[in-house]
């Protein structure tokens, strides 16, 4: 997708994302070359581990509901379906994002480490869902957004007031799931707060943290889906 090619985001209050069985055909025909490819990968980066994650299928755009079916599967099979170009256009990465937003207009952004599957990504604190996102039968994206962002930044739940509604932008192969994090600080003082954190880390996720003020900010690390949110952003700002 060219940068400059507008995306559609859609503004939901409701998120409705049920958990169900379902064996992924592309995980079970292409299991001894996805085998290799992590094992490959994991001499690359020993950090990353094959642990079980959540994608989605079948999504909805209705009123201010999304809807979609998740399935489990390993991060083996999601790692080399997004290296190898997404060949199953079927499924689809389905993640939640907290845009931290600053008393002073300023967007708090995470570089990715070096020993991360996403090394110098620059995008908001998030993660594919994992099984420990799942309440009731569903994938709990404000608890994954909750988590994701304490683990990356340190920044518990009482350090921002969270938008009501969800931004998702749907691109072929993934769903931004972002919602707005309101912090009563200005950016220098989060962007502090948080470095402190990341050094108290033996292996931090992040490895940099970024300010975004406006379109000139932006860089070739950002997707593009984090982008449009932002150009949304800074153009209904009065």
């Amino acid at each position: 997708m060219n940068s400059t090619t507008p995306l559609v985001i859609h503004r939901v209050s409701t998120l409705d994302l049920p958990v169900e069985a379902w064996t992924w055909p592309f995980a079970e025909a292409q299991r001894v070359e996805i085998e290799a490819h992590f094992a490959s990968k994991q001499c690359e980066r020993p950090a990353i581990w094959n642990g079980r994650v959540l994608l989605g299928r079948n999504p909805v755009f209705s009123g201010d509901c999304f809807r979609a079916s998740y399935f489990e599967t390993d991060f083996a099979s999601f790692l080399a379906w997004r290296d190898w170009g997404f060949p199953d256009r079927s499924v689809f990465n389905g993640f939640g994002m907290g845009a931290l937003r600053c008393a002073d207009g300023a967007f708090v952004l995470g570089e990715m480490s070096g020993h991360t599957s996403n090394a110098g990504r620059i995008y908001f604190p998030s993660g594919t869902p994992d099984l420990n996102d799942i309440k009731d039968g569903t994938v709990d994206l404000p608890g994954s957004v909750t988590r994701e962002l304490e683990e990356e930044t340190g920044l518990a739940s009482g350090a921002y007031d969270s938008d009501p509604h969800w931004h998702c932008i749907h691109t072929e192969t993934a769903v931004a799931m972002i919602r707005l994090l309101h912090v009563n600080m200005p950016g220098e003082a989060v962007r502090e707060r948080i470095e402190r954190n990341l050094a108290a880390q033996h292996q931090p996720e992040l490895s940099a943290i970024r300010l975004v003020r406006s379109t000139g900010d932006f860089t070739a690390a950002m997707p593009r889906f984090v982008t449009a949110f932002l150009e949304a952003q800074f153009a209904s700002r009065p």
